[in-house]
């Protein structure tokens, strides 16, 4: 047997406790493009640590601007109040202080003071010598201690310096290891180093300093952040920085939700993650960053609980064949069949059955016909177009529209917001209203959500996710395809709308969301009725 293989089982039978700090607030928004607005870091703050339960945040650099002081400012009242303050991290630097007393004067009381782990950066970055640096950082957690602060120290570029200068490495950890830094994190900053490497540099820092509690902190150049992730804890770190959907500078860092389940799949590790929650915290940092999810993201992606082969389908309804550990179910999701050219008989059985349709083979058979025929012409079907696809291919009666938009106008003028007007039946009865809105389609659902709440005093779905896709080739008449996903109760709906114009295959789409719920709430009435009607002839 290998020695990784005895490390594994070693690492295994003691199921290790690993901490989790996400670092999504600070080096998260060093992708480019990305900058949170104080309310927002605030609100992923609250979630990462109340609701995802990771054991620390990362939440900002000192003295960046006036911006970040607010943000750290509300967050450290928040963990306050809360009894997590100490749970809350800043980044700090080695500079005269000025970083120690930002954080103090922000409320917080743990820095995260960023020194240089290789020669390299230390010679030419800062122009000094080892000695004058680990003077400088001596000096900086002598004062943070004074000011009760917990310090944790950074060794920027530890990877290139286990790699190419050991020696400072470890004459610089010499002269720190007595002092009152709690935590060493040991970044692979560049992201240059392999899983082999990664366990050989590991190893080598818990032999010659036992005891100490080292983090790793991964980025992602060469897509091995998780590997060397995972690669650290089987080394014997007990702490691992993340972010949330792996932002991060270049590359982007290790992913949370990767990392939190292959630390349990694979290595049997303990951490408090609740993983219920991370579908939800990917969805709110999507949509504060405004850097999309690929649909094929592990755990998180749109995709990923989707099975598009029917065979799939097939083998699930008989005894779960195409499932393993990773069920949806466990990261609050559930496994939805796709339709479209690949479906095949089995994954349109297992729509029907879930929106409560029944059809014969040969009818079934007609309708995977035409979803098959859709899906050759790259159209994309969602579950909620497939009762209109049963009613059309068996004509049926198609049932009528509950909810029907008679007229709108939508106006929009430089230097103004735009304006919706709107004139809608529903259930028989006319409804107008008109909005404002920050575009066109906002300004129209603006106005509908003034009738659903003004007139008929019921909530309106919350729009989820709104997807558009345009084909490429510069076509200014192209078919505009949008998908958009609602939350209503426990429910999600997607719908699809196809136009010329973006605005009206967003409206599409929301009218067609707004018939589904309405003959829901239309059945439940009815069955409501029926066992009224039933209980007084029992009486």
């Amino acid at each position: 047997m290998g020695t990784t293989e005895q490390i594994l089982i070693k690492q295994q039978a003691i199921m290790p406790e690993i901490e989790i700090m996400d670092s999504t607030l600070r080096d998260g928004e060093q992708t480019s493009g990305v900058s949170f607005l104080p309310h927002e870091k605030l609100m992923m703050a609250r979630m990462l640590l109340n609701d995802v339960n990771v054991d620390r945040v990362e939440v900002a650099s000192a003295r960046v601007s006036e911006g970040e002081k607010e943000a750290v400012r509300m967050i450290t009242r928040y963990a306050e109040r809360t009894g997590k303050l100490e749970r809350v991290e800043v980044l700090g630097f080695v500079d005269h202080h000025q970083s120690i007393d930002w954080i103090a004067d922000c409320g917080g009381r743990v820095i995260n003071l960023l020194a240089k782990g290789s020669y390299k950066h230390c010679a030419q970055q800062l122009n000094k010598t080892p000695e004058a640096h680990i003077q400088d950082i001596l000096e900086n957690v002598e004062y943070a201690t004074r000011k009760q602060m917990t310090v944790n120290l950074y060794l920027e570029d530890w990877s290139n310096g286990m790699k190419d200068s050991p020696d400072y490495v470890y004459q610089l950890m010499d002269a720190l290891c007595s002092s009152a830094i709690r935590r060493y994190l040991l970044p692979d900053t560049l992201g240059i180093m392999n899983p082999l490497q990664c366990v050989e540099y590991m190893r080598k820092m818990l032999k010659r300093y036992p005891g100490r509690h080292f983090d790793f902190h991964a980025h992602n150049d060469y897509d091995l952040a998780v590997s060397n992730s995972l690669a650290a804890v089987l080394s014997g770190c007990k702490g691992l920085h993340v972010t949330v959907n792996g932002l991060g500078e270049r590359c982007g860092n290790a992913p949370l939700a990767s990392v939190q389940a292959i630390l349990k799949d694979q290595f049997h590790a303990k951490t408090n993650i609740d993983e219920s929650r991370l579908n939800d915290i990917s969805r709110l940092v999507e949509s504060y960053s405004g850097i999309a999810v690929a649909p094929n993201t592990p755990i998180v992606g749109e995709n990923v609980f989707t099975q598009v082969a029917g065979v799939h389908a097939d083998g699930d309804k008989k005894d779960n064949l195409y499932c393993n550990d990773l069920v949806p179910e466990r990261f609050g999701r559930k496994r939805e069949y796709a339709l479209g050219k690949n479906s095949g008989r089995a994954n349109i059985a297992k729509n029907l059955e879930e929106l409560g349709l029944e059809l014969s083979p040969e009818q079934t058979q007609k309708v995977t016909a035409r979803i098959t025929e859709l899906g050759d012409r790259k159209e994309l079907v969602t579950q909620e177009d497939l009762p209109y696809i049963v009613s059309d291919v068996l004509k049926h009666n198609v049932q009528e529209d509950k909810v029907k938009l008679l007229s709108y106008m939508v106006s929009t003028a430089y230097g103004l917001k735009p304006i919706a007007s709107i004139k809608v039946e529903i259930n028989g009865r006319q409804y107008e209203a008109d909005s404002t809105g920050d575009g066109q389609y906002d300004a129209f659902v603006k106005a509908l959500r003034k009738i659903y709440k003004e007139n008929l005093d019921r909530t309106f779905p919350l729009l989820a996710n709104y997807a558009v896709s345009i084909p490429p080739g510069g076509r200014t008449d192209a078919l505009v395809q949008t998908v958009i996903t609602w939350g209503t109760g426990d429910r999600i709906i997607r719908t699809r709308g196809l136009d010329a114009d973006q605005t009206e295959a967003a409206i599409k789409a929301t009218f067609k969301m707004l018939n589904i719920v309405e003959n829901d709430l239309h059945e439940l009435k009815n069955k409501h009725c029926n066992e009224t009607e039933n209980s007084s002839i029992v009486r």
